[in-house]
């Protein structure tokens, strides 16, 4: 078990990406911290886990209240006794672009993409310090190269989950701390096949993706970002810091699909 016995919060872990995050970290012998705002949910996948033979615990709290970081990491290592890895996953997506984007929206927007994860480390850094070390695993996006149109403020604040994982992990890699950073692409989530719909895409629209978004034929999933992420938490990477990993069906810098006449 590539995990085993360590300690993993996973923010916004009760559905997508988070949640196969902690069912795959959970198999691999990880001690599962649950986060999420819908806490029948959370409780549900816990008990799923557990049924299954790991360990988990839920947390509950929106974080764009500035007081519930602090108190997600606190109330981890008053049940745990450690932390050995967070992952900040949870995010907030909102369409809009610069003329619809009003100053509320762009701040929840940071709020939640990046404030939040910048007090996570924050609370918890003390605690890596005393256990000699600790991983962070951002989850960004390829949207923070540039972005669409209409995903102007989550966009911008990807480029600053970016800089933040670097400017982390160069500052504080002498002190154990490693900070990595997965860039996703287009992924399959409950919530984005349900959104697209509402968008006005049929039932069977992932089925129907033209080659240029989804070379493979299908979308990533998130099992594909789950088994990635596991690398940068476990006992394999001891010494990468500051990676950023652009998880992309096709290289995102400098892509020139064909052009069909």
């Amino acid at each position: 078990m590539r995990l085993k016995d360590k300690v993993i919060l996973v923010t916004g872990s009760t559905t997508g990406i988070g949640e196969g995050m902690a069912r795959l970290f959970s198999r691999e012998g990880a001690k599962m911290v649950i986060h999420g705002t819908r806490k029948d949910a959370a409780v549900k996948l816990a008990g799923e886990i557990e049924k299954q033979g790991g360990e988990a615990m839920v947390l509950i709290g929106p974080l764009d209240d500035p007081a519930v970081p602090a108190r997600l990491i606190a109330e981890t290592i008053a049940h745990y006794g450690r932390l050995d890895g967070l992952v900040n996953n949870a995010a907030a997506t909102t369409r809009g672009n610069l003329e619809t984007t009003d100053a509320a929206e762009f701040d929840r927007i940071i709020g939640i993409n990046v404030k939040a994860p910048f007090l996570l480390i924050q609370a918890a850094l003390p605690h890596f310090r005393n256990q000699g070390g600790g991983r962070v695993l951002n989850i960004g996006s390829i949207n923070s190269y540039s972005g669409e149109r209409n995903l102007f403020a989550y966009s911008i604040s990807k480029g600053g989950l970016t800089t933040l994982t670097r400017n982390l992990a160069d500052a504080y890699g002498s002190e154990g701390l490693r900070v990595n950073q997965l860039n996703v692409g287009w992924t399959l989530t409950p919530n984005e096949y349900d959104l697209k719909k509402k968008e006005g895409m049929a039932d069977d629209w992932p089925a129907k993706l033209p080659k240029v978004f989804a070379p493979s034929g299908r979308l990533l999933s998130p099992e594909d970002i789950a088994w990635a992420a596991l690398y940068f938490l476990s006992d394999e990477a001891p010494l990468v810091n500051g990676g950023i990993l652009d998880f992309e069906q096709f290289p995102v810098v400098g892509r020139n699909p064909p052009k069909d006449p």
